[in-house]
């Protein structure tokens, strides 16, 4: 059953390489990219442009992989947790698969429920990105991905142009730089990286024990489909989702509802200027020594702590369970088509979005 399985993955992997090729008018190859700097070490596929390792030492010069995935390339064609892709058009939820603009009502495939989720059907994490530059070593290791997302693809208007550079950009660093060019019509633009992160090691249990601290004081309220459907804005301060100073995550986890699911699925309000590059997390893995500290542009982030992972299939036979890994998702407000009052996500033709994150690893 399981080489029937992956047989059957790889035909569907060949079927959407097929598409895309016919699609982009030239070749198309899926493959694993590595980025190395010392014992620090990251591994991108073009598929999805996925993050799909990171590894370095722990206190004691012990290597491991701290992001959940998959074996193979084949093993994500059918991935429903988004292990590690970009995101996109419009990441996170849009209510009900619609929204308004300029006069004109564009619906979306639904594939959460009444819901779209991370661009549909396919969108971003099922595309084949074609590679246009990749080194491997030396003093700026770096692999950069595009994706031309066309008219109309998962009901959205206009052709986009996408890119994504991984960067080892010093010791322990890996920058993540998104942008997106509207081409001929104006369209709601915002990605985000979907990697989870489990500092112990990608099966070393859950994240329960990990601290964790977030420079946002406020959060947008989220209903029991995980929208802002209120619109409104609240402090943390006197709330489970208050992580201003260092806490385990598993602290007060049992007080949160992620939806209808017990778990964090929180959208917060990043401190500070938005556009501006500044402090967004810091976790720390108290067994391993390993902590990460997340910097990025975005005017929110996404906590999420996989709350659905139920005896999963990872990487080297390791199964993942709930709380494995959590997610930092930085992107603009969710669902922002549906509210004026959140800041817009639409690009006319010719402006460009930059999303950019800098995580900066240690031990």
């Amino acid at each position: 059953m399981a080489r029937r399985e992956v047989l059957l993955g790889l035909a569907l992997l060949c079927l959407l390489a097929a598409s895309a090729q016919l699609a982009a008018g030239a070749r198309k190859m899926v493959g694993v990219y590595e980025l190395r700097k010392g014992d620090f070490s990251v591994k991108v596929t073009n598929f999805g442009a996925r993050l799909m390792s990171v590894v370095f030492p722990d206190s004691k010069g012990n290597l491991a992989d701290v992001v959940l995935g998959k074996d193979t390339i084949a093993e994500y064609v059918d991935d429903e947790f988004y292990f590690g892709p970009i995101t996109g058009r419009i990441a996170q939820r849009v209510a009900r698969g619609r929204f308004v603009l300029d006069g004109k009502v564009y619906h979306m495939y639904r594939n959460d429920g009444n819901n779209t989720i991370h661009g549909g059907g396919r969108g971003f994490s099922k595309s084949i990105w074609t590679v246009k530059e990749h080194v491997a070593g030396g003093d700026s290791p770096h692999v950069t991905l595009y994706y031309r997302s066309f008219d109309r693809e998962e009901g959205l208007p206009g052709n986009v142009d996408a890119y994504v550079t991984y960067r080892l950009s010093a010791p322990y660093t890996l920058g993540v730089h998104m942008n997106g060019t509207a081409l001929d019509r104006a369209t709601p633009v915002n990605f985000l990286l979907h990697s989870y992160w489990n500092l112990g090691g990608h099966g070393a249990g859950d994240v329960l024990g990990h601290t964790l601290r977030l420079f946002a004081s406020r959060h947008a309220v989220l209903d029991e489909e995980l929208l802002p459907s209120s619109g409104r804005v609240e402090p943390v301060a006197g709330t489970p989702l208050d992580f201003r100073a260092p806490t385990a995550i598993g602290a007060r986890i049992r007080r949160v509802l992620g939806g209808r699911v017990v778990g964090y699925d929180a959208n917060y309000i990043v401190d500070g200027a938005e556009g501006a590059m500044r402090p967004v997390a810091r976790a720390r893995d108290g067994a391993s020594g390993r902590a990460l500290e997340l910097w990025a542009n975005q005017p929110t982030m996404q906590l999420y702590t996989g709350n659905n992972l139920n005896h999963t299939r990872g990487k080297g036979g390791r199964v993942y369970e709930r709380y494995a890994g959590f997610c930092l998702e930085t992107m603009g407000y969710v669902d922002a088509v549906n509210h004026p009052e959140f800041p817009s996500q639409i690009l006319r033709p010719g402006q460009v979005y930059h999303h950019d994150m800098v995580f900066k690893f240690s031990f």
